[in-house]
């Protein structure tokens, strides 16, 4: 009978065993396959971008944007995790971030940890994500070194910090303030977007976009359907990106990424209707198809932060007054001589900072974990001004000192020509189509028109 006994506990502790590997498993699998899916997000920016430049610049935008991905993986490797693990206090490390170090046993094969590399790969996909938002607003003009360099700052060093600080359930701004952010309308989107308006105002306009007297010229795209079909490709990968935002536990209640009890069906809710939303507002303010879709991403990133909790009619009401409203700064920000190529400043900068406040008008007082203060309005406004300066300074300065060397704009002659002329070995297109007239006087900030 002892035998028996022992032999059957034996097999309920093996039972049990297989059971917990099983999760485990099955997360893995999860995150492998947010990242894979957050790869069509580069698809769509490849398209987007490509399909927004005239022909003599569609392969230079391209290559731009796919050295933009490869840069990152290793150099997020090297240190971009490091930044995430060890600076969630600030600006001095902490002493367990030293698991993110690349030398560290769990940055590598280890049968022992199932969890480092997946989530090592969806960071890195958020950071390359983050370099890709800025990448669009600097087409045909910004040397390809320099682009490098600002999108390795963004992606491997900025907005990670911004992470650090606002996305790890201990970074400061959650543990002083209560930021709440699951969506990354602040950590992702705020940075990239201000970060890009840092460097815009260094490296100035297309040949072209402006007129002597200040008025705007179009440029027009060159291929509108890729465009907005590089649009919706993004839309696609960015249900990758916010299923990497909830942590699967296995066997237990999904959470999000403050430790707050979560599921993906508020996800699936809410991402869909700021999703609608945003392309109906748009639509309302432009009957424009490029500012539809770039209407759908601003619906997401305005429902974003508060995905988690939002009855599912007020995330469409964001989306709405986010793409009816980031069109018109959009054309204020041209007025002022700035040439944002795709708008990435005012859809993502603008679009971010909608969701990183709403949440705070309308999921204040939801409760935190650990004792930490409970979601505010004070403690968002806190996080917005953080992200938007994180993401401004270093753009401006580090553009501004590229500028100040003679390495940050191509020269005026070679834009002129065209840069895949001079850069590219080959031919966007052999059958020598050839481009329409750049446009007419009239003030735009659609490069689709």
């Amino acid at each position: 009978m002892e035998q028996e006994i022992a032999a059957l506990t034996e097999r309920l502790a093996a039972l049990e065993g297989g059971v917990a590997m099983s999760g485990t498993v099955n997360m893995e699998i999860f995150y492998w396959w947010c990242t894979a899916l957050m790869i069509a997000i580069h698809a769509g920016f490849l398209a987007y971008e490509m399909g927004a430049s005239r022909v003599k610049n569609v392969l230079a935008s391209g290559i731009k944007n796919i050295l933009a991905f490869a840069f990152m993986v290793p150099t997020f490797y090297f240190f971009g995790w490091y930044i995430y693990l060890a600076f969630y206090n600030g600006f001095i490390p902490a002493e367990d971030g030293a698991a993110g170090l690349p030398w560290a046993e769990s940055m590598g094969p280890n049968l022992a940890d199932n969890a480092t590399g997946v989530f090592w790969a969806a960071f890195t996909l958020f950071a390359a994500t983050t370099a890709s938002i800025f990448s669009g607003a600097v087409i045909e003009r910004i040397q390809q070194a320099a682009f490098i360099i600002l999108a390795v700052l963004l992606g491997s060093v900025v907005w990670i910090l911004g992470g650090a600080w606002g996305w790890h359930p201990t970074g400061w701004l959650t543990v002083k303030f209560g930021y709440h952010d699951v969506g990354a309308a602040g950590v992702v989107h705020m940075v990239a977007g201000f970060f890009a308006l840092g460097v815009l105002i260094n490296l100035g306009p297309r040949v072209g976009k402006f007129n002597a007297d200040g008025s705007a010229n179009v440029i027009m795209a060159h291929n509108v359907p890729f465009t907005i079909t590089g649009l919706m490709l993004i839309i696609v990968g960015f249900f990758g990106f916010l299923g990497g935002c909830i942590i699967y536990m296995p066997g237990e209640q999904w959470i999000n990424i403050y430790g707050q009890p979560a599921t993906l069906s508020a996800f699936a809710f809410n991402t869909l209707m700021g999703f609608a939303g945003g392309i109906i507002g748009a639509w309302v303010k432009t009957r424009d198809p490029f500012w539809m879709m770039s209407g759908a991403l601003i619906g997401i990133f305005a429902a974003a932060s508060g995905l988690d909790v939002y009855y599912p009619p007020l995330a469409f009401l964001l989306g709405c007054f986010g793409g009816f409203v980031v069109p018109m700064v959009a054309v204020w920000l041209e007025k002022r001589g700035i040439d944002d190529a795709v708008g990435a400043f005012p859809v993502h900068g603008i679009g971010g900072l909608i969701g990183v406040v709403a949440c705070g008008i309308f999921a204040s007082g939801y409760p935190n974990v650990e004792g930490y203060p409970p979601v505010s309005l004070t403690g968002q406004l806190v996080g917005a001004l953080t992200m938007a300066l994180l993401g401004f300074i270093p753009g401006y300065v580090a553009s501004l000192i590229l500028k100040m060397m003679g390495l940050l704009r191509v020269p005026d002659h070679i834009q002129e020509k065209g840069l895949d002329v001079v850069k590219v070995p080959v031919k966007a297109y052999p059958e020598n189509y050839i481009p329409g007239p750049v446009g007419t006087s009239e003030p735009t900030a659609t490069p689709a028109e």
